[in-house]
Order: C-alpha cells, then sequence, then structure tokens
C-alpha cells in the first residue's frame, strides 16, 4: 500500500509539475513525407550543422519511432500522428479506398459540398469530413478559441487531416496551369491578401526556369548508387535520369507546374509559404500557443520515382537540410529562442526498388493487383458457380459483392476462407486473413498486429493480405512504393526541439500515437478523443 501511495504521490507530483511549465507561443509540427530514418544516419555527413543536426544533437531523438499499422500510406500516416491512434479507429484506410455503400472510391479528403478557395477547378472541394476523430490541434482549440491552427503541404491531405476539424485556415498547391496556393470553402470564402500577393510572386516559375542540378559536385554523392542507372523513372520527355534535370524544357510534356512537386524546389516555395504564414498570421506572437502543421511532399514525389538510394533522393534530403536550418533561424528571430517547439517526423518510408534490391542478392518482387483480382474471381466462380464475387481489390484489401453473396445465399465465411486460401497461393502473398478474424481475434504478433490495427471494421474489406518483404504493387520494374508492415516503411525519424525539450536519446520504439499523448502533456490540454499513445518518457524537462 506505502509502494502504490508513494507512486500515485508522484504521478501526481509531475502532472502538477508539467501543467505549471512554461506553453510554447507556437508548435510547428513537421511531416516529412516518405523520410526513412537510415536517411539521417546514410547522410549525416553531409548535413549542415544547423539543420537535421541542430535537432539531433540540441534536441530529443526518438531513435526507435515505428508506424505501428499498415497500409503505411500518406493520408493514414498524417492523421495517426495528430490523432494518437491507428486507422482502425479514426477511419482513414487509405488515400483512396473503395466505399461499400456508393460501390465508388473515394478520396480521403474530397468533399463534394465544398469549393475551391484561390482556383476555378475542383482541387479544393475538400475537407477533413471522413477523419472520425479529434486531433490535438482540434483539442488545443477547444481549449482555447483563440490558439491559431493552420496547416501547410503541396498536397491537399498533408495540409487538411494534420490541421484538423477546427482549424482556422489549410492551403495547399493547385498544380498543372495554376501553380498557386489555394484552400477550401469549408476554412474561408476567400484567400487573405497576404496569400494573394504571394501568388503573384509565382516564385514556383522562377525555380522551373532553371535546370536542377546537384548541391554538391555530384561525385561526392558517395551514399548513393550511380547517377546513371536503369531502376529509375524518367520525367517525361526525358532519355535517362541523369543530372542535371532540364526543368524549363520538360514543364510542358509534364504538367507544367505539377513538376515542381518532384524536383527539391517543391520544399523550397513550402518553406517560403510557412515564412509567409507565421509573419502574416502573427503566430506566436502572444500567450496562447499556435500551431502551425508542415508537410514537405517532394521528398514523397522524388522517392517514388528515383527510389531510396538514388542521387535525387540524397540531394533532395541534402537540400532540405539547408531549408530546415532556414526555418529553424527564421522562428528564433521571429518567435524568440526557447519560445517554439518542433517535433519533427515522417508519414511512412518507403521500400527499395525491387529490381535493384534482386540484383543485390535480396528478395524482392512486384505483385500484380490486375491479375489477383482475376485469379480471385476465377478461384471463386469455380467453387460457388457466381461471378464477380469480389467487386474491388485495393489497398491490400479484398472487397466482397454482398447483393451476390445474399442473393445466392453463400455463406460469408466460407467465401472468405475460399478468398484467403486462393490470395495465399499467389507469389509474393505472405499473410491473408478475413474480416471476420480480424474482428474476433486479437493478433498479437507484428506484422499481424500492424494488419488489425489498420483494420475499420466499418470501412475496411472482407479480406486482407500482406506481401512479401521487398514486395510491391507496381507493374513496371522502374522506381518504387511504400505500404507494407515491414520496417522499411515503418521505421521513421521523430526528433523534438524547443521549449521544455530536453537533449537526449531514445533508444526504446515510440509508437507514432505517442506523438499526440506526448504532445497534450506537453500543452497541458486534452487528449484526442481516440488517443492510445503514451507520453514518451525521458523527453519533458
Amino acid at each position: 500500500m506505502k509502494h502504490f501511495l508513494l507512486a500515485l504521490f508522484l504521478a501526481i507530483n509531475t502532472l502538477f509539475a508539467w501543467s505549471q511549465q512554461k506553453q510554447p507561443k507556437l508548435v510547428v509540427g513537421i511531416v516529412v513525407d516518405q523520410m526513412r530514418y537510415d536517411y539521417l544516419t546514410r547522410f549525416w555527413d553531409k548535413f549542415s550543422e544547423n539543420g537535421f543536426k541542430k535537432l539531433v544533437t540540441n534536441g530529443f531523438n526518438c531513435e526507435q519511432t515505428h508506424f505501428n499499422y499498415m497500409p503505411t500510406y500518406t493520408a493514414p500516416g498524417h492523421a495517426s500522428i495528430y490523432t494518437g491512434t491507428t486507422p482502425a479507429n479514426h477511419g482513414i484506410i487509405a488515400n483512396n479506398w473503395y466505399e461499400k455503400e456508393t460501390k465508388k472510391t473515394i478520396y480521403c479528403t474530397f468533399d463534394e459540398t465544398m469549393k475551391s478557395v484561390g482556383s476555378t477547378g475542383n482541387e479544393g472541394q475538400m475537407s477533413p469530413k471522413n477523419l472520425l476523430v479529434t486531433t490535438i490541434a482540434d483539442e488545443l482549440k477547444t481549449a482555447n478559441k483563440t490558439s491559431k491552427v493552420i496547416g501547410i503541404s503541396i498536397k491537399d491531405r498533408g495540409a487538411i487531416l494534420p490541421a484538423g476539424h477546427q482549424a482556422d485556415a489549410a492551403y495547399w498547391f493547385a498544380g498543372e496551369d495554376e501553380g498557386k496556393w489555394i484552400s477550401s470553402t469549408y476554412y474561408m470564402q476567400e484567400l487573405p491578401k497576404w496569400l494573394n500577393e504571394l501568388n503573384q510572386k509565382n516564385t514556383a516559375n522562377t525555380y522551373l526556369q532553371q535546370p536542377w542540378q546537384t548541391l554538391l559536385p555530384i561525385h561526392d554523392y558517395t551514399e548513393s548508387i550511380a547517377d546513371n542507372n536503369p531502376y529509375e523513372e524518367v520525367f517525361d520527355g526525358e532519355k535517362a535520369p541523369i543530372f542535371p534535370h532540364n526543368l524549363p524544357a520538360l514543364r510542358k510534356a509534364n504538367k507544367n507546374y505539377d513538376l515542381i512537386k518532384t524536383t527539391p524546389f517543391g520544399n523550397t516555395i513550402l518553406k517560403e509559404l510557412a515564412f509567409e504564414v507565421i509573419k502574416n498570421e502573427q503566430l506566436g506572437k502572444d500567450k496562447i500557443t499556435d500551431l502551425l502543421t508542415i508537410s514537405f511532399s517532394s521528398t514523397d514525389y522524388i522517392g517514388h520515382q528515383f527510389g531510396p538510394y538514388s542521387v535525387e533522393i540524397q540531394d533532395t534530403y541534402l537540400r532540405l537540410d539547408r531549408e530546415i536550418a532556414e526555418l529553424l533561424t527564421f522562428l528564433e528571430k521571429q518567435v524568440g529562442e526557447n519560445e517554439f517547439l518542433v517535433f519533427l517526423t515522417a508519414d511512412h518510408g518507403v521500400a527499395d526498388i525491387p529490381q535493384h534490391a534482386i540484383d543485390n542478392k535480396i528478395s524482392a518482387g512486384y505483385f500484380d493487383e490486375k491479375k489477383s483480382f482475376k485469379k480471385v474471381n476465377a478461384a471463386l466462380f469455380e467453387k460457388f458457380k457466381v461471378e464477380n464475387l469480389v467487386a474491388n481489390l485495393s489497398n491490400y484489401q479484398l472487397f466482397f459483392n454482398h447483393d451476390l453473396i445474399k442473393e445466392h445465399q453463400l455463406n460469408l465465411i466460407e467465401v472468405e476462407n475460399a478468398a484467403v486460401n486462393t490470395m495465399l497461393a499467389q507469389q509474393g502473398i505472405s499473410k491473408a486473413v478475413a474480416a471476420t478474424s480480424m474482428k474476433s481475434a486479437e493478433f498479437t504478433d507484428k506484422i499481424m498486429g500492424n494488419v488489425q490495427r489498420g483494420f475499420h471494421q466499418v470501412r475496411s474489406g472482407d479480406v486482407l493480405f500482406v506481401l512479401a518483404s521487398g514486395w510491391i504493387n507496381k507493374w513496371t520494374k522502374k522506381g518504387t512504393t511504400h505500404g507494407s508492415p515491414y520496417n522499411y516503411d515503418t521505421h521513421i525519424p521523430l526528433l523534438w526541439y524547443g521549449t521544455n525539450i530536453k537533449q537526449g536519446v531514445r533508444t526504446e520504439q515510440v509508437a507514432i500515437a505517442d506523438i499526440a499523448a506526448t504532445l497534450s502533456v506537453l500543452l497541458n490540454i486534452a487528449l484526442p478523443s481516440a488517443c492510445d499513445g503514451k507520453v514518451i518518457e525521458g523527453l519533458i524537462k
């Protein structure tokens, strides 16, 4: 009893101490789309002293931070970071998913009731309505309505989901022939004056008028494979995936302003937007904590096209390191040293290009979803004599046509089991499980536990499957992707820096949900509604 009372006393004292701490004037949440943890160590010697190195050496580094679900995609990643839970609860099960009720594929942030602001197209028909729980941003706004919350990204989902339901604004980039920052009527009826002025400067055009050359002499990129190799995709109109990339000549064939997304300069224009948001919205200028969420998307576009061992991806991170350094310097001048808190993480990692892995004697391969879809429907027809029992195959899931199952009075579990066995018989699939099992059993091993935590009982499919390690859903042998429950897709950086953050390192594993739980304590606000994360030990002063 004495030990219990002592532990209770210490816990209460700790919570009281946290509640009395100085609050940051501004929290900046940085997500680097597709950043694997090993990029920090591989490129370390080429980083400057004031970017990633400053965050690591002067802040707190959670070295073993992992996503604990699949599929590891952009939308679920951003939602999980800021809600403190997994797709099983927050409902963002993919970037796009098959909706059972309408029998159509929907986009994670699409909202037909909204209109674009700053654009004549439909790129602004967006909102966070599909996000089923609250975010740390929502809890900050609930605690104090005068707190400002703004989300920015090249991608709409990278801006909208982190900022939550009560955000003051979210801005993203409209490409093709527009080349400007836009928003949605969910947040406002017109863009602020300062953003119109920034759009008129059109710095994206300036960057696209020059070639993309390496930041350092190309022979210094010793951490990467040869620049000219058979594994990378080329830009349309380019004969080989090599430096320099002639952006002015490539614009027309690559959808004009869309091209900047697949260059480091997409990160540059986002950094410039961040500066303008902080200045013009007066973030961090009073005692009430504000929140700015920044998601750097170009790292993802470049990673998909060129892969994790390319000169292009290394050059992108060396340049991003300089952008981070500029952002930290700007925050110190604009908000004040020790007056802001920054955390930097990623929404997922990425697999090696399978053909590159195969050529280096690593097990890998390519899975063809279209062929698999036909195979499983053929097998089910042979057994049940009903055509098209599988309505959709996407996001490592099979969705059944339940109307046909009812019409022909089939036993759902028998159909599930037949589909599971058919999937397991296909090369490249390591695991398959029925939704009935997902609902009735608890999986404790890492891989199947990740599958279960990504399974939403209403939105997810009838059979879920996992590809073998190194395998990806892709028909071409150039470029790569992500989505698996394996370490190359789940292990990401988590760096903390600023107000109330200790200098240190945590080597024990941290789950992505722990970010929101830790922020709730640092900001002395309620946990997001479905948050199941834990406060990271040893991080808070």
